[in-house]
């Protein structure tokens, strides 16, 4: 709900034990926006290099500054102690005031690549901004991977009209709770309703996106 946070370090050790592709993970302390104070920003610190060392294959994170522009200082500082494990800029760069002059930045800083769904709610509409992005980025090592909103409906005419050869999808499916006995008026947190469903990635979608996928790019 809040466009994702920094999972726990147990999380880490238990995906990587199932699964043998490299794990990215999220560095973000908080949900809201993308511009931190000091203490958020130790925060994030101690996060990556404890999830560094438990074994994580490479980090995704962004910081912006008040005036909407991205905050080369905070960032270099998170690339600093994330080296020399490939680095996502985030969609924090959706929420820049100027996603050109933004994107410009997080070349120069180095990343390896940028998720963004073109400065839009989702990436089928910014999928003009995308492909113009994707042509910022030719020659330069930082790769532009759509997301927001892809599902295997979606997933051909994005790729098609931004030119991306990356994307980002959670496949994500809503689970029924296993609970029998469900108490009612009662919820533990903010959000009603959403004590007794689960969102899981959904294995079935993931091999159909990525047949889709394969269509368009496997030669």
């Amino acid at each position: 709900m809040e466009g994702g946070t920094t999972p726990s370090i147990g999380l880490l050790k238990v995906i990587k034990s199932q699964i043998t592709i490299p794990v990215f993970v999220m560095i973000r302390s908080r949900g809201g926006d993308f511009c931190y104070n000091d203490l958020e920003m130790e925060v994030m610190k101690e996060d990556l290099l404890a999830l560094k060392r438990a074994g994580a294959d490479g980090f995704v994170f962004g910081v912006l500054t008040q005036d909407g522009e991205v905050n080369a200082a905070a960032c270099q500082s998170l690339l600093d102690i994330a080296r020399p494990c490939p680095v996502t800029f985030h969609r924090a760069i959706d929420m820049a005031r100027d996603i050109y002059l933004s994107l410009t930045t997080v070349i120069n800083l180095g990343f390896d690549r940028v998720l963004s769904s073109g400065g839009y709610n989702s990436a089928l509409e910014g999928c003009n901004i995308l492909q113009a992005m994707v042509q910022q980025t030719q020659g330069v090592k930082t790769i532009v991977v759509p997301g927001g909103g892809i599902k295997i409906d979606n997933l051909e005419q994005i790729l098609l009209k931004s030119q991306a050869k990356e994307f980002h999808g959670s496949a994500r499916r809503v689970i029924d709770s296993v609970m029998k006995f469900r108490k009612c008026n009662l919820t533990m947190g903010s959000q009603p309703d959403i004590e007794f469903i689960t969102k899981v990635t959904s294995t079935e979608d993931v091999s159909k996106m990525l047949s889709i996928y394969n269509s368009l790019y496997a030669n």
